[in-house]
Formats: C-alpha cells, sequence, structure tokens
C-alpha cells in the first residue's frame, strides 16, 4: 500500500513519531518486503543483500525517502532481514551503510518493566548510549526517557545533527525511546533532538545517563564512551574497605576541589589532569595521616564557577580533568595507596540550563510542575520531583553507578535538608503543604530512607554522609528504627557553635563558654562528622586564620588550639583543603592554594606539622575514635572553668587502658599549676602539645608528661597538675603505670 501523503511530509520534516512503523523492512500479507529509508545525501540508493544480490530503490520524495520492493522470494523466510544500502551521493562517491531500522528493539520486556516501576537499580546499563554488537555490526544503542514527546531523535556528529536522520523507538508504555545506530564508535558526540507534543522548539538536550562529555566549551554534547576494559589494581582495599570504614575506626577527610587545590606549573595555571592530581594527592594525604579524601562534585558542570554543584551530567566525571578511564585511574591510585574516596553528590536540585534535564520532554518531567514545589529560592535552580519512580530511580541508580563503575567509598550528599522541608527558604504562600497540612516532604522523606536502603544493601561497607543542617531525628539511625538510613550527618551545629566561639577575642570567651559545651548534650542523638568544610572559607567569610582574632602569633596559636579540639572531640573529621596550611586568604577556586606560604617562616608550616601530628594521633589511638557515637567513650573533666575559659575532658577506648586527656586553654594566658581529675592513676604522656615549637609555638608545656597524683579532683580518684601553654591544647594518653 502507498504511502499517503501526510506520512511522507511527517517522515521527511522530522515530525513522524513512529520511524519503525515506515521505515526499513516491511512484510505484507503475501509475504513480500518493501525496504524504506530516509537518505537526504543520497541521488541513487541500492539494497545489498547478504547473498550479494542488489535491488534498486526508488525515490518517493525529493527530500531523500527512498523504498523499493524486493522481488518475490527473495527475502526468504520470516526471519530477520539482513541487508546494507548501497548510496550514490551527488558527487558520484559511492558508500554503504547498515540500515538502522532494520534491527529489533534492544529493551526485553522485563527491563522495560523494571524501569516503567522504578526498580531497575543498574538503570545506566540500559539508558544512556552503550556500545554493543547486534547481528554481527558494530554500533552504539541510544536510550533515553521522554514519555511526552512526540518525537525524538539522537543527533550527532555521524548524522550532521540532522532530527530527520535518526528517529526512535518509543515503548510507549513508560515512555522509553531507544534505537541502534550502527557504524557509530566511541568518541562520537551526540544530543537528543526532541521535538513536544505542543510542537513548542526545545534545545537539544544531552543525555541524562551519558557516562562522558565533550572536552572543550561549552560542555554540553553528551560523548559515546566503553566504560568497560579498565584493570582495576585496588582488590586489597575492596577487600578490606569494611573494616576500614566502620563506625568504630578512624575516619579524617581531607576535602579537595580538583580544580584548585593545585595547577599546574606553566605561566597559565592550567588545570592539572586526574592521573596527575592522583600521585601529587595521595603523597600529600599519606603525608599529613588522612583516611579518606572528599571530592567537591565532579560530575560534569558546564558552569566552573558552580563548583559542581550545579550538575548537568549526573553520570559523567567532568571532562576538565580527563576521560573517565583517567577518573578510575586516579581512584584505583588513591585506593593503592591505602585512601578512600568519597563524592559530594547533588540530588536536591539540578540548574536550568536550556539542554539539560529542565522542561526535558517538553513537560516538566524530572521536576515538579507547581512552582511552589519546582523552584529552589536560594540557587535559582530545580528541585527533583522525588515522588515519580523514574526520577528516584535516576538518582538511585546515578548514586550506584558511583559505586559501582568508579569504586567510589562513599557519597556525601549535599543539602539534605532542603530536600525534607517543603518550606526551605520559602516565605508563607511560596510553598504547598504535603497532604498532612504540615511541611515535610514525605516524597523526599520516601525517597532518602529507600537510597540508603538499596545503597547499603548492595554496598553495606559504603559510607553515606549527610549534610543536614537542622534538627531532624534520626538522620544517621537506621530506616527499619525510623530513621533516614545515612551512616554519618555532618554536625553543623557544632561547627558553628566553635567558630562563633573562635571569632570571640580571648577576653569575652568566658561569656560565650556554653557554645564549646552545649554539642554534647545532643552529641549522641547521631553518628556525626566534624566538618570545618569549604562553605566556611567562602563569600566573604575568611579563611579559618582569618576567623582567629589577635595579632599573627595569637592567630594562628588560635588556629592550632582549634584543630586540638577538634581531633580530640566525638566524631570523625573533615577538613577543607588549605586549612592544614593555614591559608591566609579566602578559598579561590580561579587559582591553586598558596603553597608558597609553606615557606614564609614557621607558622604555616607549623600547622601543617600539627595537623599531620593529629591525624597520626587520631588514628593510633582507639580512644580517639573507637566510641566515637557511644557516651560511654567520653566523660567531661571540667566543662565549668568559664572564668578562666578552660575545659578538659578524657576519651575511653574499648579496652579498658585506653585513655585520653584533653585540656584546652582558651586565653592567651599560661596557666601553671592547673589541677585536673584524671580517672586512673599513671604517667599521662604530653602526646600534642599545640604550643609546641615545632609548630611555631612558645614551648610553654609539662616537659613530655606528668604522673598522676592520689588528689581527688573533678569526681576522680586521682589528678595530674599541668602548666596549660597560652591559647594551647594538651593532649595526653595515659602511657604505663
Amino acid at each position: 500500500m502507498p504511502l499517503a501523503a501526510d506520512v511522507i511530509h511527517a517522515l521527511v520534516t522530522g515530525e513522524h513519531g513512529d520511524p519503525f512503523s515506515i521505515l526499513g523492512p516491511h512484510r505484507d500479507e503475501a509475504g513480500s518486503v518493501t525496504i524504506r529509508a530516509f537518505l537526504p545525501e543520497a541521488r541513487q540508493a541500492e539494497v545489498m543483500r547478504a547473498d550479494g544480490s542488489i535491488h534498486p530503490l526508488r525515490a518517493l520524495h525529493a527530500a531523500g525517502l527512498w523504498a523499493g520492493r524486493l522481488p518475490d522470494g527473495a527475502a526468504g523466510p520470516a526471519a530477520p532481514l539482513r541487508y546494507r544500502l548501497r548510496i550514490t551521493d551527488a558527487a558520484g562517491r559511492i558508500s554503504e551503510i547498515e540500515d538502522p531500522y532494520r534491527f529489533p528493539a534492544t529493551l526485553s520486556d522485563y527491563d522495560l518493566h523494571l524501569l516503567g516501576e522504578g526498580t531497575h537499580y543498574r538503570v545506566y546499563d540500559k539508558l544512556g548510549a552503550h556500545p554493543a554488537r547486534l547481528d554481527g555490526v558494530d554500533g552504539v544503542i541510544f536510550a533515553v526517557w521522554a514519555p511526552s514527546a512526540r518525537r525524538v531523535s539522537v543527533v550527532g556528529d555521524w548524522n550532521g545533527w540532522d532530527g530527520r536522520r535518526h528517529p526512535m523507538r518509543l515503548h510507549p508504555a513508560n515512555g522509553i525511546w531507544e534505537l541502534f545506530v550502527p557504524g557509530v564508535t566511541e568518541g562520537a558526540r551526540y544530543k537528543f533532538e526532541i521535538l513536544a507534543l505542543s510542537g513548542a522548539p526545545l534545545a537539544l538536550k544531552a543525555d541524562p545517563y551519558a557516562v562522558c562529555f565533550e572536552p572543550d566549551e561549552p560542555r554540553t554534547a553528551s560523548v559515546v564512551y566503553d566504560l568497560s576494559g579498565y584493570e582495576w589494581r585496588d582488590g586489597e582495599w575492596m577487600t578490606a574497605r569494611g573494616k576500614r570504614q566502620a563506625l568504630s575506626r578512624p575516619i579524617s577527610i581531607y576535602e579537595v576541589h580538583l580544580g584548585s587545590w593545585r595547577r599546574g606549573p606553566d605561566a597559565g595555571g592550567g588545570f592539572l589532569g586526574y592521573r596527575e592530581l592522583a600521585d601529587q594527592l595521595a603523597d600529600h594525604v599519606t603525608d599529613l595521616g588522612f583516611t579518606h579524601v572528599e571530592l567537591l562534585p565532579v560530575m560534569e558542570h558546564p558552569f566552573y564557577g558552580s563548583w559542581g554543584y550545579q550538575t548537568i551530567g549526573y553520570y559523567a566525571p567532568t571532562r576538565r580533568y580527563g576521560e573517565p578511564r583517567d577518573f578510575m585511574a586516579f581512584v584505583d591510585r588513591l585506593h593503592q595507596r591505602g585512601i578512600g574516596v568519597i563524592l559530594d553528590w547533588v540530588p536536591a536540585h539540578f540548574p536550568q540550563d536550556a539542554h539539560g534535564l529542565t522542561y526535558f520532554d517538553g513537560t516538566h518531567l524530572y521536576e515538579h510542575a507547581d512552582p511552589r514545589l519546582r523552584e529552589h529560592p536560594d540557587w535559582g535552580t530545580r528541585v527533583f520531583n522525588f515522588g515519580r519512580l523514574e526520577v528516584a530511580n535516576f538518582l538511585i541508580g546515578n548514586a550506584l553507578h558511583w559505586l559501582d563503575c568508579y569504586h567510589l567509598d562513599g557519597l556525601r550528599v549535599d543539602a539534605v535538608a532542603s530536600m525534607l522541608y517543603l518550606d526551605y527558604s520559602r516565605q508563607p504562600g511560596e510553598w504547598l503543604p504535603n497532604p498532612f497540612g504540615g511541611r515535610e516532604n514525605l516524597e523526599a522523606i520516601a525517597f532518602v530512607k529507600r537510597l540508603n536502603e538499596v545503597v547499603y544493601g548492595l554496598y553495606p561497607d559504603a559510607l553515606m554522609v549527610a549534610e543536614e543542617s537542622t534538627a531532624w531525628p534520626a538522620v544517621s539511625r537506621p530506616v527499619y528504627l525510623g530513621g533516614l538510613g545515612f551512616g554519618l550527618k555532618w554536625n553543623m551545629g557544632w561547627m558553628h557553635d566553635v567558630l562563633e566561639y573562635m571569632r570571640h577575642e580571648p577576653v569575652h570567651r568566658k561569656y560565650h563558654h556554653n557554645q564549646l559545651t552545649f554539642g554534647m548534650l545532643y552529641a549522641w542523638s547521631e553518628n556525626f562528622l566534624l566538618p570545618l568544610s569549604h562553605d566556611e572559607v567562602v563569600y566573604g567569610k575568611g579563611s579559618l586564620l582569618a576567623k582567629m582574632p589577635g595579632d599573627e602569633w595569637q592567630r594562628f596559636a588560635n588556629l592550632r588550639l582549634l584543630y586540638a579540639f577538634m581531633w580530640a572531640y566525638p566524631g570523625k573529621k573533615l577538613l577543607f583543603m588549605g586549612g592544614e596550611i593555614a591559608q591566609s586568604g579566602e578559598w579561590d577556586h580561579e587559582r591553586s592554594l598558596d603553597w608558597h606560604l609553606l615557606d614564609a617562616g614557621p607558622y604555616h608550616r607549623g600547622v601543617q606539622r600539627l595537623v599531620a601530628d593529629l591525624n597520626r594521633l587520631y588514628r593510633s589511638e582507639p580512644a580517639l575514635h573507637e566510641r566515637d557515637a557511644e557516651p560511654e567513650g567520653f566523660r567531661w573533666m571540667d566543662c565549668s572553668d568559664w572564668e578562666q575559659s578552660v575545659i578538659s575532658f578524657v576519651r575511653f577506648a574499648r579496652e579498658e587502658q585506653g585513655l585520653v586527656l584533653c585540656v584546652c586553654n582558651f586565653t592567651p594566658v599560661p596557666r601553671p599549676g592547673y589541677r585536673v581529675g584524671v580517672p586512673r592513676a599513671g604517667w599521662w604522656a604530653e602526646a600534642v602539645n599545640t604550643d609546641s615549637a615545632l609548630y611555631g609555638g612558645s614551648d610553654v608545656g609539662n616537659a613530655g608528661g606528668v604522673r598522676s597524683q592520689p588528689i581527688p579532683w573533678h569526681g576522680q580518684p586521682q589528678s595530674v597538675l599541668l602548666t596549660l601553654p597560652p591559647l594551647g591544647g594538651l593532649v595526653l594518653r595515659r602511657a604505663g603505670p
């Protein structure tokens, strides 16, 4: 039956939503086969059968629609028809191509079912672009979710970005479009051209599941890339990872922005690549004794100034520093050096870039339609519709993708509070209550719980860390106990209180003593991580050093004291890059850290040496990490000496003899003869004194340690008589009888 004029018009103008109903081979009731192809470059076209026979096609439309009927019997039995198309162009050049419309669907009914119900947790193996070999032909399978599109085409380098050339097959039950395109190879750039039902023009869309993007600006085109084949050498790390990441183990994290940690030596100070960064970062982290690095988001983000928090390519490491296999090598190398890698992850919101997820198929697909739910007022971004099964699957699959394909050791989940509350940063009338009239985002809560259940179910040795800044209960408790299911939670309250306290001039600190001690009222409600993160050294807040009051000596002494207090306090640790060298200026993502400061007198290098010593002590003393989340692991000796701004406490290991005493003097007044109670008799060795000359201090201390005396003090049977250094912290461990 001949094609109707409107059907032909729809095909040649790229508006036909069901190309497989027209293009490719079609058998009629009598068994005869008609083959149609859209070949706009052809001036002559023929079908070449596997048996060597050649059958001409005739032009149905001047725009490039060709058709031909195979002679009776030439098609053979009702099996997949194998043929190629031979094309002669206007210049007389002859080429042979495979017809993508002769290949069957690549998604099974089972896959489609799981994708439709949002439980295909390896969704990244099905959607996106995947090099494949079908029926002996090499090419790429493209698949994308766009249920409200009238037509979707894959466009790229191989077809002149012409949306008429490769319209895709629709699976109408769940809105997935897919197409096998023969001949496309790794490295080809591509996007999806989507025609909305409304007819509204849409920007060419980057692939939401792309694993690679183009290396050059504007970095919006996806790139075909095969993630298989990398030979991992981190088997020893992966086997022992669970033991390293248990709550009873030391976890000290160095937070890094790869683009500004260190730049190249050339005049332009260009980016270092993943492989270059790997060994340099591993050397630095090893020297300093950190157990993990945490990377600000490396997922592809066209706007470098977003630091990765405005993600476009959720499944792709940014090309600024290399290819995906280079990032694999980066993680692999750090693992071989005994360093875990945690990735900052942003499931709360996404940018409004036209080529990204926003208004993806001509509808609010990934985001809410209602602006009271859709818009994030703080960042000018879109909020994910967590209640939509496919969106939740996109995000959960993404989390698993990084753990699976890149061997990541965990994810720090950004802006969890903004997900949990419908009125987050919104005024009355600007938000929509949940069905029960409350402010809790029930869909986001369900998503977070499911995310953590799935991740920990498949990767029980992973770390899921929440940046959650409110008093939401049980963030780091299991879902089956009513919690959100995270492993750790950032202790934002501790961070804000302590930094605010440290800003005060020492003479005024006695009036704010509770800012040091208040955290113990809730310390055991969560599994806490103590963060001095990038958020505290940007947007006019100044560096950590700049927050400290006093002259140069006092500022450095205050910073060293802050670090001693933090490393001795219950909770895992996180320090943003630059903090370990007492960076003077605020962090600037456009340039490297000020490494030259290490040669500018004793103070900066002294802070670096102190951080290394604190990390080594933290890792070697079970009392400082074993019971971080247990109240039995901590006891105040004295939290009430507000008049002298001194606090003292003891940390306990599970073994009876494991004891560490921390005493902090937050004034510049040396305090000789200061008595502190201790729970056991013995020699208390001075493991760290932040006033040591090694760190740039004045060397006031206790000559290596003190022996306890049988003088009851602070409710303890024994006590030690100490000399407290000015603006100094002492960490003493019970070293023997």
